[in-house]
């Protein structure tokens, strides 16, 4: 099983409103807000962004993730380093971490259990 391509870039910004704003000039549409400091974007039928607010001592990163049809059937091929296995995460899907030859770490994304 392969990769199906980029899911969603997720941001984080010292201003939550600004960096939503900022994106909607660009032509993205506020799917959601989360109600603290957060919150999704997309433009057409690409990636979403989604986008949180972090404390001013923390500097903002930013992560692409690919998405995995099934976390339980995907295997990496050889040459990609496991960092984390998929666990799942606390806004439902499950997301595994690997790692380049560069050392640059990716995100994989898969939908959560039970979900399709």
């Amino acid at each position: 099983m392969t990769t199906e391509g980029f899911e969603a870039v997720f941001l984080e910004t010292h201003n939550w409103g600004k960096a939503a704003k900022f994106f909607q000039g660009l032509g993205y549409e506020l799917e959601f807000d989360t109600g603290h400091n957060s919150g999704q974007l997309r433009n057409g039928d690409g990636p979403y962004v989604f986008i949180a607010e972090v404390p001013a001592h923390k500097e903002p990163g930013a992560r692409l993730v690919m998405k995995v049809a099934d976390a339980d059937t995907y295997r990496p091929g050889p040459g990609v380093e496991v960092v984390t296995p998929f666990e799942d995460t606390h806004w439902g899907t499950r997301e595994m971490t690997v790692r380049d030859p560069d050392g640059r770490l990716w995100s994989l994304q898969a939908p959560g259990r039970g979900q399709a």
